[in-house]
């Protein structure tokens, strides 16, 4: 079968990414760019724009000109046609669509605290992605000469899974109580384990079952993306359940605060509950926001216990894994070691290793967390100028709370942030905005100069930011909406089931157990 169709839709794609790199890099579209605020997309759009698109333009030649025969040559060259074809989408969205959502969102003021409706809603670039693939499959249609390069989607999803290990440490561990690690391996072992047992009672497909339990039992969707290539689980399965995950976390980013005013639970309390409760990150820290829109303390516990999910990732994989292989293959007993060795997937073997790469410090300081660590030793030129101390000296007698105090005035003392203490004492001093906006900004400076992302980690971030909105984008143009019908409402009902226990018995020992220390 020759796999490559005679068409010029790759070189005219080329041609649009290079002359987008062309007007970007030209300053033609700073009027658009400033009215999106989408500066920092701007050296993307360059260089993706010219890479990109000179490759588009050079093997768009060879699909229209070129001769084609049956072969390796041709199966791989055909599919950069639908890999250029989710490029651009997916990057137009990225790039001008999102942007411009956040710009009416922000028009119309915020909803939920200081949070505009698209934070609320997640309505992010990758979300705008799934949900443009979902719909260019559902109306117009997969082009025949792109279909054989949607399937790259894959790889993408894969490849971003690998360098997602490298912004964890076990470091981090250091951080935590034991009892946030005991709860979070309780309620993410047990839900794993209660979604297995719930879909085999339904009889669900074992890749259903599979990649629901990952999703509600660990972190959400990077828990589904991590765990779908080792059940197989279809474009449909997953996309059910980003959906159940979705409609969960929204629900309870609107319910938790409500739930943890009415029962008066403190920042620690609310934080743990939050981070154990909920499933995607996003979510987490919109609820701890919510609930404590003037300081970061319910924030800092959330994540905290947020992080020590997504620590267990590579375990739930693994048992994933073994649990698959077991009841697709209908073995009785199963060799743990040979299922690594064979069946095991190579990506997620890499993510294994990044991750525990990252702990030694190869990639940032060993004490690093998502990337970033604390470094006070700063060059002068980062150092408080005379005119912001006046700010904050001029502000200072509206700062109550003994420890913000002290944090305050150690920082006009040394016009720096000297210790990790202080500087989330004034991180929640600035969301607190008691000393008024131009404090607030002085506030900011102070923390963005002795908090430090290490120089791989923002390419590492930058490239999974990437392979993440091209794979989710791809995957949305594999869903239909006939497959979904299909699907039935089974996943949404054990997901809700198995969340609501969570929910409920996290909060009661939280409630029993947990107080205003760990």
């Amino acid at each position: 079968m020759v796999y490559t169709h005679k068409h010029p839709a790759l070189l005219i794609m080329g041609g649009l990414l290079l002359l987008i790199g062309l007007l970007a890099g030209s300053g033609a579209l700073d009027g658009l760019i400033n009215f999106l605020h989408a500066k920092k997309y701007v050296n993307e759009m360059v260089w993706m724009g010219y890479i990109f698109g000179i490759l588009a333009i050079m093997v768009g030649a060879w699909h229209l000109w070129g001769s084609h025969e049956e072969g390796d040559l041709d199966y791989y060259l055909s599919a950069v046609a639908g890999a250029i074809f989710i490029l651009l989408v997916a990057m137009s969205i990225r790039w001008y669509v999102a942007p411009f959502v956040a710009v009416i969102s922000k028009s119309m003021g915020p909803v939920m605290g200081d949070k505009h409706l698209h934070k609320v809603l997640g309505l992010n670039y990758v979300v705008l992605g799934i949900l443009a693939g979902i719909l260019i499959v559902n109306t117009v249609g997969i082009p025949a000469w792109a279909k054989n390069g949607v399937r790259l989607s894959r790889l993408g999803l894969k490849t971003g899974v690998i360098l997602l290990g490298t912004l964890y440490s076990f470091a981090e561990l250091k951080q935590l109580g034991q009892l946030s690690v005991v709860m979070i391996g309780i309620f993410v072992l047990g839900s794993v384990g209660l979604v297995l047992l719930f879909g085999r009672i339904r009889n669900l497909p074992n890749s259903m079952t599979g990649v629901l339990s990952a999703g509600m039992g660990v972190c959400g969707v990077s828990a589904t993306v991590a765990s779908a290539p080792v059940v197989k689980a279809k474009a449909v399965e997953i996309a059910y359940t980003i959906g159940t995950i979705l409609l969960w976390g929204v629900g309870c980013m609107f319910l938790f605060p409500v739930v943890g005013q009415m029962l008066d639970l403190g920042h620690i309390q609310f934080g743990a509950w939050a981070g154990t409760g909920i499933l995607n990150s996003a979510q987490v820290a919109g609820a701890a926001l919510a609930y404590q829109p003037d300081g970061i303390e319910t924030l800092k516990v959330a994540e905290i216990f947020n992080i020590t999910r997504v620590l267990f990732l590579p375990i739930i994989v693994l048992w994933l894994a073994v649990w698959f292989v077991k009841h697709e293959e209908g073995a009785e007993s199963v060799n743990v070691g040979k299922v690594v060795i064979q069946k095991f997937p190579v990506f997620v073997l890499g993510f294994i290793l990044l991750f525990a790469l990252s702990s030694t410090g190869i990639f940032a300081p060993a004490q690093h967390y998502k990337g970033k660590y604390f470094d006070s030793n700063i060059k002068e030129s980062k150092l408080l100028n005379d005119k912001q101390i006046e700010v904050l000296k001029a502000n200072a007698d509206k700062v109550k709370k003994a420890d913000r105090k002290a944090a305050l005035e150690s920082l006009i003392a040394n016009r720096k942030i000297m210790t990790r203490d202080d500087d989330a004492v004034i991180r929640g001093l600035n969301n607190s905005k008691v000393m008024g906006k131009q404090a607030a900004k002085v506030l900011k400076t102070a923390h963005k100069a002795v908090r430090h992302t290490a120089k791989k980690i923002k390419k590492f971030r930058q490239w999974i930011t990437l392979l993440f909105a091209f794979g989710l984008t791809g995957l949305g143009m594999q869903i239909t909406f006939s497959a979904i019908r299909q699907a039935g409402g089974q996943p949404l009902v054990i997901g809700g089931i198995v969340g609501t226990l969570k929910a409920v018995l996290s909060l009661i020992v939280i409630l029993i157990f947990v107080h205003e220390t760990i």
